[in-house]
C-alpha cells in the first residue's frame, strides 16, 4: 500500500520522467545542428553520428556571414519582426480592451468574426494576399511583409489578451473614472502596466511568427536586397549540392535574437505563473 507523502513523491517522480524525456526531444535536435555548424562537408554525414566534430572549424559561420549579402538578410528580417511585433501589440492591445470593456452594438458577432482567421490555415490565404499586394504595390517590399504579418497575427493575439484584460479587477477602471480620468488613462496607466505578462506572450509569439516565416517572404520579394533570413538560408546552396555545414551556423546564428527575446521577457512569465499560483 502507497501511503499518501510516497504518492505524491511517485507521481512527482513520473512527472519529471516525463518533462526529461520531452526536454530530450526538443533539445537533441538543435544539439545536432549546432555540431553541424561546426563540422566540414565531409563530416556531416558521418555515421555513427557524433556530437562533438572530429575536425571543428569556423569555416561554416565565416562563409555564411560573407556569402549572399548575410547580415542585409539579418538586418531585413530584424526590422520586420520588431516592426511587427510592437504594431500587433499596440493594436491587439486596443482591440482586445474594446471586446473586453466596452459595450458596442455586434461586440460578439465582430469577435467571433475575427476568431475566423484562426480557422484558416496561412498558406490557403497566399494567392488573395498576393493579388491584394500587387494591387497595393506592396510586393517586393518589406512593408507588404510587415502588414501581412500583422494581420496574421491579430486574431491569436486579440484574443489572448482579452481573456487577460477580463481577468483585471473592473474596480481598478471605476476609480480611475471617478477621479476623473477616461479610457485613455485606464488603458495605458492601468490595463497596460498589470498586463506585462500577457504582452510578454503576444511579444514572443508575433516575433517568432514574423522571423521565422518562409511561404509568404518567399512569394512575396523577388528582389534579391530585400530577402528576409528564412528565404536566404534556404538558398545556402551551390551547384551540386547543399552546403549543410553553412546552413545550420547560419541558422544557429539566426536563433540569437530568438533566444534574447526569450531572455527579455521570460521574467513577465514567471510573475504571471506566481500570481495564478497565489490567485489558485
Amino acid at each position: 500500500m502507497i501511503l499518501p507523502l510516497e504518492r505524491r513523491w511517485y507521481h512527482r517522480a513520473i512527472i519529471y520522467t516525463i518533462l526529461l524525456l520531452g526536454l530530450l526531444f526538443v533539445v537533441i535536435p538543435f544539439l545536432f545542428m549546432l555540431s553541424t555548424s561546426f563540422k566540414t562537408q565531409q563530416f556531416t554525414f558521418e555515421y555513427p553520428p557524433r556530437l562533438i566534430p572530429q575536425q571543428f572549424t569556423l569555416n561554416n559561420y565565416i562563409r555564411a556571414m560573407k556569402t549572399d549579402l548575410f547580415f542585409l538578410y539579418f538586418v531585413n528580417s530584424l526590422f520586420v519582426a520588431l516592426i511587427t511585433t510592437s504594431a500587433t501589440m499596440l493594436i491587439s492591445a486596443m482591440m482586445a480592451y474594446a471586446f473586453a470593456r466596452l459595450d458596442f452594438l455586434g461586440k460578439e458577432t465582430i469577435f467571433y468574426f475575427l476568431l475566423i482567421g484562426l480557422m484558416i490555415p496561412p498558406v490557403m490565404l497566399i494567392i488573395p494576399q498576393f493579388l491584394v499586394a500587387k494591387n497595393l504595390k506592396l510586393l517586393n517590399t518589406l512593408a507588404g511583409l510587415i502588414i501581412v504579418y500583422i494581420t496574421m497575427n491579430l486574431s491569436l493575439q486579440t484574443f489572448l489578451l482579452r481573456s487577460f484584460f477580463e481577468s483585471i479587477p473592473s474596480e481598478l477602471e471605476d476609480a480611475v473614472l471617478i477621479d476623473g480620468g477616461g479610457r485613455w488613462t485606464i488603458f495605458w496607466h492601468i490595463i497596460l502596466p498589470l498586463s506585462r505578462p500577457g504582452l510578454a506572450t503576444v511579444a514572443i509569439f508575433t516575433f517568432l511568427y514574423s522571423w521565422d516565416e518562409f511561404p509568404w517572404a518567399h512569394v512575396a520579394i523577388q528582389e534579391t536586397t530585400r530577402r528576409t533570413l528564412p528565404v536566404a538560408i534556404a538558398l545556402f546552396q551551390n551547384q551540386h549540392l547543399t552546403q549543410w555545414g553553412q546552413v545550420f551556423a547560419a541558422s544557429t546564428v539566426a536563433l540569437i535574437p530568438v533566444v534574447i527575446i526569450f531572455i527579455i521577457f521570460q521574467r513577465y512569465f514567471i510573475q504571471g505563473i506566481a500570481r495564478s499560483g497565489l490567485k489558485g
